[in-house]
Parts: structure tokens; C-alpha cells; sequence
């Protein structure tokens, strides 16, 4: 784990290529992600006139566009960053967790939207797949995280309202595509197997977070217990 805290994005981009893997917010592991390496300046902070800052939040955009890293929900439904020297083991590992959709699926029908439109922001990916109605939202969701988990769909950047000064404003909207698209097939299909990509995977693992327990490790890989 880092032990200096962080204070800028091209510091942040470093340690994403430095440890491989790291989880954007806190989720169970003590000091293993961004909002854990990140100095106090650096955290949510709301203001007096009910506003908030969040420099860790409004660095998510430039740190893809800096590292070519991976960014999704990868790890237990969680949002993570994968370094793009990890990333063709970690997709060739969790595509084998997670087959292709069967044709004819909401799924399959989500990634060839994406591959015929190349990238588009959630909400307009689940108007052209179709779920418009009420409570459709989550639903569509979770074909996402599914898709995500699996390593088919990445985020490639983050898109942002603007107000009527031209300043943006809000979360951000996920601009969402695949993979292959973003990174180019020969990095979603390295010249090893599977369980050779796992292998590699473990030992990283046990490396960047030592002293954790083996089903912590095949958890976070993916192999449910």
C-alpha cells in the first residue's frame, strides 16, 4: 500500500499503474483504494452554500484519458481501476467466469448496440435498448454490472452537464463502450490461457495486498465461494 498520500491526478494515475488494481471508494479492505491514497483536500467536502467538492471524483475522466487504464464496476459491484498492464489477464480471466451473452439476450443486445455506436452515456444506451418504462432503470442496471463484471463493457469517460455560464456541473454521466473498442482486441486476448491469466492474477494479488486470507484473493477475482 502507498504510503505517501496523494494530492494530484498525475500522482493518482502513477499508483493506478504502480499497485494494477484499485477500487475508487473504500470497500472493506483497509487502505486498498484511491479514496484511502488520497490526502484529506482531496475528499467529498460540502460547502456552506450547499454545494460540494470532491477533486478525487472530478479526476476519475482524466485519469482515463492520462493512464489508458480500465474502469468499471470490476470488483464485488464496485467501481475499480485496472492498469492497462493488467488489464488483458484480468478480461481473459473474467470473460472465462463469465461466457459471452446468449444471442438473443438483453445483454447480447446491449454490446451490439455499443459495438454499432461505439460509445454512449447510460441513459442513451438504455433508451436504444429499449427501457424507457418505469423501473426500468435499475433493471438496466444490472445487465450493466453483469456486463462490467464480465470485463465487456468499460467506462471511457465521464460526460458532464453544462449551466448557462458554460461551467459543468453534477456527478457526471458514464460514457460507456467496449473493450475491444476502447483498447484494441489484442488487449482483451493475451496468448495464455485462462487459468494461466489467474495464475498471474493471484500472485499480483498477494503481492499489493499481502496477508489476506486465499478466499479474499478468488473473491475479488471473481470465483464465488
Amino acid at each position: 500500500m502507498r504510503q505517501e498520500l496523494i494530492h494530484t491526478c498525475p500522482e493518482l494515475v502513477d499508483y493506478i499503474n504502480d499497485i494494477g488494481f484499485l477500487p475508487l471508494l473504500r470497500m472493506g479492505i483497509d487502505g486498498w483504494s484511491a479514496e484511502d491514497a488520497v490526502d484529506e483536500e482531496c475528499q467529498y467536502t460540502r460547502l456552506p452554500d450547499g454545494g460540494w467538492e470532491w477533486p478525487l471524483w472530478e479526476w476519475k475522466g482524466s485519469v482515463l484519458r492520462e493512464s489508458r487504464c480500465a474502469y468499471g464496476k470490476f470488483f464485488k459491484h464496485k467501481a475499480a481501476f485496472v492498469s492497462s498492464e493488467w488489464w488483458p489477464d484480468f478480461c481473459n480471466y473474467r470473460r472465462s467466469l463469465y461466457p459471452y451473452p446468449e444471442e438473443g439476450s438483453v445483454e447480447e443486445a446491449v454490446l451490439a448496440t455499443l459495438k454499432s455506436e461505439g460509445s454512449l452515456i447510460t441513459r442513451e444506451l438504455r433508451a436504444a435498448c429499449g427501457f424507457t418504462g418505469p423501473k426500468m432503470r435499475s433493471r438496466f442496471d444490472a445487465y450493466l454490472t453483469r456486463l462490467e463484471m464480465g470485463c465487456y463493457i468499460v467506462t471511457e469517460d465521464f460526460i458532464y452537464p453544462r449551466d448557462r455560464h458554460g461551467r459543468e456541473y453534477g456527478w457526471g454521466w458514464s460514457l460507456l463502450t467496449t473493450p475491444e473498442s476502447l483498447f484494441g482486441r489484442e488487449a482483451c486476448s493475451p496468448d495464455r490461457t485462462p487459468q494461466e491469466s489467474y495464475d498471474r492474477l493471484l500472485d499480483h494479488f498477494r503481492k499489493i495486498l499481502p496477508y489476506m486470507p486465499e478466499k479474499t484473493y478468488n473473491s475479488l477475482l471473481g470465483i464465488k465461494s
